[in-house]
């Protein structure tokens, strides 16, 4: 029961940050973790994740930024390409407190800057490198969201645009991780009846984070996805840093 009850957790959680709580979803792999195998938890979320990424692009689908999906998505594609090779040897602990160390850097920056910072471009650069860190990050363990912020938080794009063009980007690529995760063996043995529970709890909860997302200012909402995005690299690098002594112990 307690399994259950944490697992319909993290689906509506899943579901607020794709109806536009960005970076919420990402704090359910390692909530997961603390009772099961973190690749197993990335699997059974996998089919909500993409249940809710459609929810959320349908809410989202006259809001978006194009000029950053088109530098993105094959950005994204690229580094689920990397991640599917290179999966197999790289340790868990080492993607989660690099995707940590990401996350803490962007908030710590912009919360220790003098004055208010100008609105940066969307240049390509950046984005290749940011969005083939994102795609990487995601397929190990859905915390795609702090290298993917840290190149669109800069720009201050407007609240529904910015929830769009997460929404979009993470629809392909969540998309993208099915042939790979089917291939590595990872969703062989999902429970059918479980996951259609979760996605339909995942479905509420794109309708709540979309209701929250638009009661808040501009100003607030990119406040509640810093602290959000801070939050969520601190459990990260905490269970990083956890799984790393672990196995230097063993």
């Amino acid at each position: 029961m307690e399994q259950t009850i944490l697992l319909l957790i993290a689906a509506l959680v899943v579901g607020m940050s794709k109806g536009g709580l960005a970076s919420a979803a990402a704090i359910s792999v390692p909530m997961l973790s603390l009772f099961m195998n973190p690749i197993h938890a990335a699997a059974l979320l996998l089919p909500v994740y993409i249940v809710t990424d459609w929810v959320a692009v349908w809410l989202y689908r006259h809001d978006f930024s194009g000029r950053n999906l088109a530098i993105l998505i094959p950005s994204m594609l690229f580094g689920i390409a990397v991640a599917t090779v290179v999966t197999p040897y790289t340790p868990e602990s080492v993607l989660l407190i690099a995707t940590g160390l990401i996350g803490l850097w962007y908030c710590l920056r912009a919360w220790l800057r003098r004055g208010v910072a100008a609105p940066t471009e969307a240049r390509v650069a950046p984005g290749v490198f940011w969005g083939t860190i994102t795609g990487i990050t995601s397929f190990i363990t859905h915390s795609g969201g702090p290298p993917a912020q840290a190149f669109l938080l800069p720009q201050q794009l407007l609240k529904l645009e910015f929830a769009g063009t997460i929404a979009i980007a993470f629809a392909a690529g969540n998309l993208a991780k099915l042939p790979a995760y089917w291939e590595l063996g990872n969703l062989q043995d999902l429970n059918w009846q479980t996951t259609l529970a979760l996605a339909a709890t995942g479905i509420v909860g794109t309708r709540i984070g979309r209701a929250v997302s638009l009661r808040l200012s501009e100003t607030s909402y990119r406040r509640v996805i810093e602290i959000m995005l801070f939050l969520l690299s601190i459990i990260l690098l905490g269970k990083g840093g956890w799984m790393a002594m672990h196995s230097a112990v063993s």
